[in-house]
């Protein structure tokens, strides 16, 4: 199976967004080849804006273009996009409703030769809880891709999570996707599996595990956390009642919170949350780390059976 970054279906599409709108700009935080980027700035180098390193401010300039009618991507990795910045998007994008979109690169575990630091396991979390923003994460290359694009059609601050490594191809250029609606992947009634981002491509081997087994599996890429497609985890509830959330984010307030938050509302259903196990990374091979907090497909499997 074809492997390619989300970060380069970004890129891609960024490239060709710009041909088409001459109202998108980039701010980069000096770090535009990490985050693909630096494609656009070759492209169009009077719409790009490298502040250095100096994440708030690249937040604030983004923020003045957007008043300005622009529609500005401030790009960066996820830690620094969604922490250091963290003020700056809360008050200065946020809170005016700006058309902004905060790109955060390398997210969740990804970064893992860089250790805790640059592993970014909250990011979601802080920004689903700021009022106004979006946050979406997409699971392959071309969600990546159809993605960057709806979030600029889209009016209003977006936080887009990309992960670094390479991750299997799961659609194909024709797959469409609509902010808030979760795309299923497919159906079936004994298990309920949501996940988004990198995790997508390991719950589909779990579901083709389980179903080996005779264990029927609806199988839903929530590429969308805020706003999170409630109607589908209803759905979910009614139909199988058993719901197993699949991230690569802390376990806490991200996706399985954010499904977690919806049954308990809702009065019923049962979830079991799969992801960082509320506990900071380190420096090792990616798939040990992912390991390690039982991301698999053979601990998602397990957790099917023990419901």
């Amino acid at each position: 199976m074809e492997k390619i970054a989300t970060r380069m279906g970004f890129a891609a599409e960024m490239v060709e967004l710009g041909k088409e709108n001459d109202k998108i700009f980039v701010v980069d935080a000096d770090i535009s080849s990490s985050c693909k980027s630096d494609g656009f700035a070759k492209a169009f180098p009077k719409r790009q804006i490298n502040v250095g390193i100096a994440e708030q401010n690249a937040a604030g300039i983004a923020a003045g273009l957007a008043t300005c009618g622009k529609i500005p991507f401030v790009v960066s990795y996820a830690i620094f996009a969604s922490l250091r910045m963290c003020e700056m998007v809360r008050q200065e994008i946020a809170y005016p409703n700006l058309n902004v979109k905060v790109v955060g690169s390398h997210g969740g575990l990804s970064p893992a030769a860089d250790g805790a630091s640059h592993q970014s396991i909250e990011d979601m979390g802080v920004m689903r809880t700021i009022p106004n923003m979006t946050v979406v994460m997409p699971a392959d290359y071309w969600s990546a891709r159809k993605l960057t694009r709806a979030i600029t059609n889209f009016e209003g601050p977006v936080f887009i999570r990309f992960t670094r490594d390479s991750i299997p191809v799961i659609y194909d250029e024709n797959v469409e996707f609509e902010i808030g609606k979760a795309h299923m992947i497919q159906d079936g009634a004994d298990i309920a599996i949501i996940a988004n981002g990198d995790t997508v491509c390991r719950a589909i081997e779990a579901a083709k595990m389980l179903e080996a087994e005779n264990i029927s599996v609806r199988l839903l890429d929530m590429h969308t956390i805020k706003p999170l497609d409630v109607d589908a985890v209803k759905a979910a509830i009614d139909k199988i009642g058993k719901i197993i959330t699949v991230e690569d984010h802390n376990i806490i307030n991200g996706l399985g919170t954010a499904v977690c938050e919806v049954v308990a509302e809702y009065g019923k259903g049962k979830v079991k949350r799969i992801g960082i196990q509320d506990k900071f990374g380190e420096s090792a091979v990616y798939e040990r780390l992912m390991e390690k907090n039982g991301i698999t497909p053979e601990a998602i499997v397990k957790a099917a059976k023990e419901f």
